[in-house]
């Protein structure tokens, strides 16, 4: 059986109501005016349950989620994993990227399409289903104007006829006015949609993303779309698309693996001219892009699978934006202490130990005393510099005092009307400066919990 998988507007509303003044609600109330769809784009979900090929005493719950723009557009760009091992997805979109235009996206959960055993090959799935969503829409340019996405088991293979028989429903709950319904849709293990807005130029740009495990991107996140009813020319987005994903969707990490399904995808409608496009409009569409990407890759980290601290690390002064980022990435990392920060320890000398571990494996920093003049800061409050640390009783008791104002409760101790947001947005901040140049990146990790060990031993 087939069910219409749907939260419109005016149940947004009555869910808010019902939370009364909660960060549950306040949360919802963001979330639902950022979700308002950009002119020129529908979205539409409906659900299926199917037993695995692989599994067949199982039975399963897909979501399948369409976003349609009203016309074909030539705008649209997508950055992908570099795993070496990707999605067939993945590589039908890789494809799509040499066509002159797209017009929808069709995303499952629950199957990811890598390597199945499937009669047809992995790849000729994602193709017939994108030409079954082209067919029930009356695209005249057939399957090659759909884009597909998957996340979800890797291994099985697509319950190709079960989705295409879902189609039709997920085809007649298309509707202009919220991203809501294929935010919630796109879920597998995360515990709430993820949604974020900005306006520029007098258009609006909404991301809506999902993902909370295996999320240490190299190019792209677990899946994002960015849509936009502005008129960018097609090279100004595929370039705003691809900075905007550097310094943010890859500069975060949940568990330091990366996802064989990756994608994050943009699609200009061009229903609102924002005038002739030259660098001042670059710039203000970049910042705007940037803003809602990171706003929404920090959304993934604080639902991350069992996460109850972000951990948010600057490193400045670094000779590159690279050096930068990989330091960053190797404090949020560190087991030792995201362990450490998940039982609110203040062990900073884990800090010290991983960017010492992260610099001997780097040429930039090769020299016996590259980092003579780093200095390390954990709130604002300095625990290293001139080559010694800054600890006293006093100084420890501060940082554990941060620790637990930074705590979020685990899922299951959270508000759960109608689902269980972050109380707070608060997060462990470090500072790091090498006083070696002019480059500097921000990196966003969380901690290591028994709750992502039960979640993802299970």
């Amino acid at each position: 059986p087939v069910v219409v998988a749907m939260v419109a507007p005016r149940t947004a509303a009555l869910l808010l109501a019902a939370t009364g003044a909660s960060a549950s609600s306040a949360s919802l109330s963001r979330l639902t005016a950022d979700s308002k769809l950009p002119k020129g784009f529908r979205v539409g979900t409906a659900g299926l349950q199917f037993s695995p090929v692989e599994k067949p005493d199982a039975r399963a719950k897909m979501n399948l989620t369409c976003i349609v723009a009203d016309e074909p557009t030539e705008s649209f760009a997508a950055v992908f994993t570099r795993n070496k091992v990707p999605g067939a997805p993945v590589l039908v979109g890789k494809k799509r990227l040499a066509e002159g235009a797209v017009q929808a996206v069709l995303v499952n959960n629950k199957v990811s399409n890598v390597c199945a055993r499937s009669p047809n090959g992995g790849a000729a799935d994602s193709e017939a289903l994108c030409e079954a969503l082209a067919a029930a829409l009356g695209l005249e340019g057939g399957g090659a104007l759909v884009i597909p996405c998957s996340t979800g088991v890797i291994g099985w293979s697509l319950p190709v006829d079960a989705m295409v028989n879902a189609m039709p429903a997920a085809v007649a709950a298309l509707q202009a006015d919220t991203a809501l319904p294929a935010a919630t849709a796109i879920m597998t293990t995360d515990q709430y949609p993820k949604a974020r807005a900005a306006e520029v130029l007098g258009g609006r740009v909404v991301a809506l993303g999902k993902g909370a495990g295996m999320i240490e991107p190299n190019m792209a996140t677990m899946l994002a779309f960015v849509l936009t009813d502005l008129a960018v020319p097609r090279d100004a987005l595929r370039a705003a698309l691809s900075a905007a994903a550097e310094s943010t969707f890859n500069c975060v990490s949940v568990d330091g693996d990366q996802s064989t399904s990756d994608t994050v995808l943009a699609m200009a409608s061009g229903r609102v001219d924002p005038g002739p496009w030259g660098p001042e409009s670059q710039r203000a569409f970049e910042d705007a892009l940037s803003r809602v990407c990171f706003d929404l890759a920090a959304d993934m980290v604080r639902n991350g699978e069992g996460v109850t601290h972000v951990i948010d690390v600057t490193v400045r002064g670094a000779p590159s934006a690279a050096v930068a980022r990989a330091l960053g990435k190797a404090v949020v990392n560190s087991n030792l202490l995201k362990c450490a920060v998940a039982g609110n320890d203040p062990n900073v000398g884990r800090i010290l130990a991983a960017l010492g571990s992260c610099a001997g494996n780097l040429p930039e920093l090769s020299a016996p005393d590259a980092l003579a003049g780093m200095r390390v800061s954990v709130g604002g409050r300095t625990v290293f510099a001139d080559g010694r640390f800054e600890l006293s009783a006093e100084a420890e008791d501060a940082l554990y005092a941060l620790l637990r104002e930074a705590e979020m409760p685990g899922v299951a101790d959270r508000e759960r009307s109608p689902w269980p947001f972050p109380p707070h947005e608060r997060s462990v901040v470090i500072e790091v400066d090498l006083a070696l140049g002019g480059a500097e990146a921000r990196v966003l990790g969380g901690d290591l919990t028994h709750e992502y060990v039960s979640i993802n031993a299970d």
